[in-house]
């Protein structure tokens, strides 16, 4: 199996990870805790439409700071243990979902949280390439996100008995395997900085922590809904 990492662009027409750690990634996972589907929207105004046509609650945030009018940010912290009678979330963000809009393979949601989970998950449905893609920040390179991506493929590596891994996706599994240090840089990222500015601790801790849910976000006919339960042997 061929697993590789890249960055914005999947290389991959078979299997992708989208992985947005700070924050859609996170949100998307645990928010399938409370609603049965998620429907990514690229801009506030076309999430605002969809809501007036099928209802749902709206989330979303631009910079980092939730949208007027939105019921909810991109808060996985404020969203993992939400009650409401809702099913559908409605998501707009600045990075994340943008990510999603130009891939043409089966595309599934990864990050710290649901690590092991996607990784498992991605290995039963690819047939010859998986590809973890890192959503970055306005077309920058995000050290969380490629860190994220590193636990992931780490899991990947685990359990593929034959694994053709790119060098870039080598370095990630290296970087990743000192937790102190990924949460020490998580904590010190530019992303994680202005979340804190803003309010948003308890996101960005609750984002590096590794593998607390068994989640799987698979994206299909423009819905994020739950693939599937991860169980171990």
């Amino acid at each position: 199996m061929k697993v590789t990492l890249s960055f914005e662009e999947s290389s991959s027409g078979d299997v992708s990870i989208m992985v947005d750690a700070l924050r859609a990634s996170t949100t998307i996972t645990l928010a399938l805790n409370s609603f049965k589907r998620i429907i990514p929207c690229f801009t506030p105004e076309e999430a605002i439409a969809l809501k007036e046509k099928t209802g749902g609650m709206l989330a979303g945030e631009r910079n980092g700071k939730r949208l007027e009018g939105f019921d909810i940010g991109n808060s996985p912290s404020a969203i993992k243990d939400l009650k409401t009678s809702d099913d559908t979330l409605i998501l707009t963000t600045s990075n994340g979902t943008r990510i999603l809009e130009n891939m043409n393979s089966k595309v599934l949601i990864g990050s710290m949280v649901n690590a092991e989970a996607v990784g498992e998950k991605s290995i039963q449905l690819a047939e010859e390439h998986i590809d973890v893609v890192m959503a970055g920040v306005k077309g920058e390179f995000a050290i969380e996100d490629f860190l994220a991506a590193g636990e992931i493929l780490y899991w990947i590596n685990e359990n593929l008995d034959e694994c053709e891994l790119s060098e870039y996706a080598k370095s990630a599994i290296m970087a990743s395997r000192d937790y102190n240090l990924v949460k020490e840089a998580f904590l010190n990222s530019r992303t994680a900085k202005r979340l804190i500015e803003l309010g948003y601790t308890d996101d960005v801790k609750l984002s590096v922590m590794r593998n607390i849910t068994n989640n799987v976000a698979i994206y299909q006919d423009n819905e994020l809904t739950l693939l599937g339960r991860f169980h171990n042997n």
